[in-house]
């Protein structure tokens, strides 16, 4: 069946039934291989995309769920987004498997909230699982992507070292 969404800025066509996941289609008709699949039940957060500026689990949507919705992906980040740039400068990745849904859920988080607490971070960062353990330094790039920590600062020091 043929359908028309809004993946990152731009109207695109896909043929796939009303009932295939949104993960599928980005990956396999439309190319975009950042979004991940992980568990397939919606409990890792490694496929997170933003439906409307709201982080959705990709592996478990229908695309009849997101008719009319302005999916944004990993790719679709305006140049490098002041979160990848702290993930860098704070050297969060490991596998790196999970990045890209830790990010979309993060921008989010960034966009709700411009300057997160501690709690806001850890309540929008709980369903994304990354099981190399970089959680503190997921949280200290958060913090300096929200201005709230300098990267060079002990504090910021003390949080990377996972």
């Amino acid at each position: 069946m043929a359908a028309t969404l809004d993946v990152n800025g731009k109207p695109l066509s896909v043929q796939a039934a009303d009932d295939t996941p949104l993960l599928w289609v980005l990956r396999d008709e439309l190319g975009l291989t950042g979004t991940k699949y992980g568990c397939g039940i919606a409990q890792c957060g490694a496929c997170t995309v933003l439906a409307d500026g709201t982080p959705i689990r990709s592996c478990l949507t229908p695309l009849a769920a997101v008719a009319g919705a302005k999916i944004t992906t990993i790719e679709g980040l305006e140049g490098r987004h002041r979160l990848q740039e702290a993930w860098v400068r704070l050297d969060v990745p490991q596998c790196g498997y999970c990045q890209s849904g830790q990010i979309m859920s993060a921008v989010a988080l960034l966009e709700q909230s411009p300057q997160p607490t501690d709690e806001e971070i850890d309540a929008a960062m709980s369903g994304n699982i990354c099981r190399c353990g970089a959680y503190q330094r997921i949280h200290a790039a958060i913090k300096d992507a929200a201005g709230q920590t300098a990267p060079d600062s002990p504090s910021a020091d003390t949080q990377t070292q996972a």
